[in-house]
């Protein structure tokens, strides 16, 4: 491999220009070996200067590979900068001032950085280290990038959503500009994908440039040394409904110490880093720590809420003859910085990831268990300057069972975002750029839904000017939009107290974000400096670009009635997240607020903010346990707000609108008005023709006619009519439900217009309107067809049961004869209604003794269907089922006479049924 150092394949930069020294920075480090190879590459124009560099973490190429670019861009005879991207703001700093230090250069001259609200760098800057978010807004202010030479994206394999937009758009720029060199870094085995995508092989029609193929893929071999892996998995478990269960915490802290000290009694020089997946998680475990190492050990903390000063402090090393140090942190410390003189890492296994939940309108970050690959790093980091051990503290299946990678960011997250920054590119929902995994259509759907609220697209998808200006606040566009409205109602210096407020990485104390809000204004928190930086910025950016919206109904509020210090913030929360506007529902037990986007969701237990009927949500998340009351979501941080600046605040989502219900058998109506899913007040009035047919006709589609329901009379003439059309057809009507309930205007009408009117069910017979589906003349012979009743030889009449009206056609089959004594059907009255046993043919149900004498069973409709005799003793209890008089009087009703004639003695049983005068008395009256 060619040495760093060959002129030939490092060339230095245009006579006098200020080179880098690469063979000083790379002493010691292994990316060093590869730079000629990489030089080479990007010299030779084989995908038109870009590359792809996969290496280990560790080995030197986030601080070698940006000052190679630097002096080959600087080969031009206009020397343009390189902007590398970091994912986190703490490691944009920590390898600028790692490669200032390196190049014995002050900070902000050569070698810079830029992070939100942080600036160090200057003209002379060849190398600046910025967060993708810094680089996205750079991009659309200037697609072109123009004083750019190069672009470095390190730690693409963490998949973060920033970085995988500027992929594609980085992909484009290059289609515009040839001479822009990209870059992209992986700490994974993934590289392939991301050399396809940026050398324009990821196959979407436009992103190919110079035949398309995959960059060249720079490898660096592992620089580690040999490596311990230990499993010792808690007891307890790792998680519960509530997170990261303490006892799993306990058991990570106490593994630290013991392992810590072990390793020192062997190498004093050793230092430990603890991997847990947040900031809370981070500060519980190293308070643990302090109190079980060694005196005088230094346990630092490590996360993005921890002041810069402190940062730097865990990421510097140790100093000559320091204490030993443990570290603990978030995955911040997994790929993106280097922590020197780490020997000894003990692994949670554990990590955050951002989740969506579309059905009830929250994303926010979960724990869940790291990838493979997250692991393999993690372990990595013991095992850089020397013999290493890792320490994890679950067990091998755990690890077998975790994802292979990490889930890219934008599969999971919400993506408001990324939509309008897709939007002000020109490419709306990501349509025609080349991305590493295309967004979820129902997410970017209802990502790009909400800009459309907010004004920031217009129909077809691409940015407003109101868009433009949102997309330069640094910002979700929602808190951006508030930024703007708020200030009109509650003055620029409070709107953008409370956007840098939610916008932080700071966790509300018991969810108050008023709370809060004070504790940052003293300036003893150490997020204090960054926040008011960021106030301050976004305070200018209000003054500048306030114009851009029109007043607003919170604006129109406050001029006669001014919003209240304390109110402040819930009003731009508000305005931000109207769909999050809650109030709390009334009743005993832990506090329970229902939100306008009707999520129900519980506070923290001895949270400040219970008791206020109203609040703003900013941030709510899936939880369950006490906190979260039931409701199965917990609010992580509002602010209270008035019943009034609720309702103005999201305005848009009240509605007055009279409600019909039909129930209890009848139309009751109801003037609702709502905040979305809130009720705001509720009360009885009349309802109109239009809403009481409209309740009604709800009513019917979801209980059918059974919520008017049927006579007797009205079921018997349409169980009669149900018979002839399925016998006859055509012209018969189908008075199936389906069928009757879409047809309910010809045959209903004057009834439903009742019932709309206030009319009760009771009042409603649907025998006459039954009797509108007639069709003449043929309804004349109803009567004969399907009569109701049937007189039989005793001269009693009968009723007909007939079947039962169906969608499904009953199973038939021909009548048999049979006998039963009255044992079976002791106490029971003789079947009234048709069975699925009888084929679906019409039942006279009659004492036995009325029908001697009768040889033909009688048939209805012209003779097609027979009737189904259920023959009864005197107690009216069944004794044969016939539909064939003739042989029942031949053959069963010998038995029957036998068993029967003891038992009813007062009852004729002759041994002649045929020539027996039939009656229904007993024998004393005949």
């Amino acid at each position: 491999m060619t040495s760093p150092t060959n002129s030939a394949a490092v060339p230095a930069g245009t006579p006098g220009a200020a080179t880098f020294d690469l063979a000083a920075i790379g002493t010691g480090l292994a990316f060093a070996a590869s730079l000629g190879e990489l030089a080479s590459v990007l010299l030779a124009g084989g995908a038109a200067g870009t590359a792809v560099v996969q290496a280990p973490p560790g080995t030197g190429k986030t601080t070698l590979v940006p000052p190679l670019l630097a002096n080959l861009t600087g080969r031009t005879t206009e020397a343009r900068r390189v902007v590398v991207t970091q994912p986190r703001r703490v490691a944009a700093r920590a390898a600028a001032r790692r490669l200032a230090a390196l190049d014995s250069s002050r900070i902000g001259d050569r070698v810079g950085y830029t992070v939100r609200g942080e600036r160090q760098a200057g003209p002379a800057t060849l190398v600046e280290f910025v967060t993708p978010g810094i680089l996205l807004r750079r991009l659309l202010d200037d697609p072109g990038l123009e004083s750019t030479g190069a672009v470095i994206l390190d730690e693409v394999h963490e998949r973060g959503l920033e970085t995988d937009l500027l992929l594609g758009m980085l992909t484009e720029v290059r289609q515009l500009r040839g001479d822009l060199t990209v870059v992209a870094m992986s700490a994974t085995l993934d590289a392939p994908r991301f050399a396809a995508l940026i050398g324009g092989a990821a196959g979407n029609a436009g992103t190919a440039d110079d035949g398309g193929g995959p960059a060249p893929v720079v490898d660096c071999p592992s620089a580690l040394y040999p490596l311990a892996v230990e499993w010792v998995p808690a007891a307890v478990p790792r998680l519960d409904d509530r997170g990261v269960t303490r006892g799993f915490l306990d058991h990570v802290a106490d593994t630290a110490a013991q392992a810590h000290t072990a390793a020192v009694a062997q190498d004093a020089g050793t230092d430990a880093l603890v991997f847990v997946p947040g900031a809370w998680e981070v500060s519980y475990v190293a308070a643990r720590l302090r109190g079980r190492t060694a005196p005088g050990t230094d346990v630092l903390e490590l996360h993005g809420q921890v002041s810069p000063a402190e940062q730097d402090q865990a990421v510097s090393g140790r100093r000559p003859g320091g204490p030993a140090r443990i570290i603990v942190s978030t995955d911040l410390a997994e790929s993106s910085l280097t922590v020197p003189g780490v020997r000894l890492v003990i692994d949670s296994g554990l990590t955050r990831e951002p989740r969506r939940d579309a059905s009830r309108g929250m994303s926010g970050l979960v724990t869940v268990s790291c990838s493979r690959a997250s692991a393999e790093q993690r372990a990595g980091r013991a095992a850089r300057q020397g013999p290493g051990r890792v320490v994890r503290c679950y067990d091998q299946r755990t690890y077998g069972a975790a994802p292979a990678h990490v889930t890219p960011e934008i599969v999971v997250a919400d993506l408001t975002g990324a939509a309008l920054v897709l939007a002000c590119w020109g490419s709306p929902g990501g349509a025609g750029l080349a991305l590493s995994d295309a967004p979820p259509a129902a997410a970017m759907g209802e990502a790009v839904e909400v800009l459309r609220e907010l004004g920031a697209v217009g129909r077809d998808g691409h940015a407003t000017a109101l868009g433009r200006t949102l997309a330069r606040v640094p910002a979700d566009p929602r808190l951006a939009r508030a930024l703007l409205d708020g200030a009109a109602a509650v003055g620029h210096r409070a709107a953008a107290e409370a956007v840098a407020l939610v916008a932080g990485d700071q966790r509300a104390p018991g969810a108050d974000l008023t709370r809060l809000l004070t504790v940052l204004r003293t300036g003893k928190d150490p997020a204090a400096r960054r926040w008011a930086e960021d106030v301050r910025r976004l305070e200018t950016i209000a003054r500048k670009e306030g114009a851009a919206v029109g007043p607003s109904a919170i604006a129109s509020l406050v001029s006669t009635e001014p919003v209240t210090a304390a109110e402040a913030v819930g009003v731009v929360v508000a305005l931000a997240f109207p769909d999050r506007v809650g109030r709390r529902v009334p009743g005993d037990g832990p506090a329970r607020y229902l939100l306008s986007s009707g999520t129900r969701a519980g506070l923290p237990a001895g949270s400040p903010l219970t008791g206020h009927e109203w609040l703003a949500v900013a941030e709510v998340s899936r939880a369950a346990g006490r906190d979260a009351a039931g409701t199965g979501a917990v609010i992580r941080s509002a602010a209270p707000l008035s019943a009034d600046t609720a309702e103005a605040a999201a305005g848009h989502l009240l509605t007055d609108t009279v409600e019909a219900q039909f129930g209890q058998g009848r139309v009751k109506a109801r003037r609702e008005r709502r905040l979305g899913a809130i009720s705001l007040s509720s009360t009885p009035v009349r309802p109109s023709a239009e809403d009481g047919r409209a309740a009604v006709a709800r009513a019917l589609a979801k209980e059918g006619l059974g919520t008017i329901g049927w006579s007797t009379a009205a079921d018997a003439l349409r169980c009669r009519l149900a018979l002839l059309r399925r016998e006859l057809g055509e012209p018969w009507p189908d008075v199936s439900e389906p069928a009757l309930l879409a047809r309910l205007d010809s045959w209903l009408g004057p009834e439903l217009e009742a019932l709309a009117g206030g009319a009760a069910t009771n009042s409603i017979d649907l025998t006459d309107p039954l009797r509108r589906l007639l069709p003449w003349p043929e309804a004349v012979r109803l009567a004969e067809l399907a009569p109701e009743a049937l007189k039989v030889p005793s001269g009693s009449m009968v009723r007909i049961d007939y079947p039962e009206v169906s969608d499904k056609a009953a199973s038939g089959g021909a009548g048999s004869d049979g006998a039963a004594t009255d044992q079976a059907g002791a106490g029971q009255e003789a079947p009234r209604q048709p069975r699925a046993d009888d084929g679906g043919r019409p039942v006279v149900a009659v004492k036995l003794q009325e029908c001697f004498g009768w040889a033909e069973t009688p048939r209805l409709v012209d003779g097609r269907v027979p009737v189904l005799f259920h023959l009864l003793s005197p107690a009216r209890r069944p004794l044969a089922v016939t539909d064939d008089l003739a042989s029942f009087w031949s053959g069963p009703y010998a038995q029957v006479r036998s068993e029967m004639r003891g038992r009813y003695p007062r009852h004729p049983w002759p041994e002649d049924p045929w020539t027996a005068q039939p009656t229904a008395r007993t024998k004393a009256r005949m």
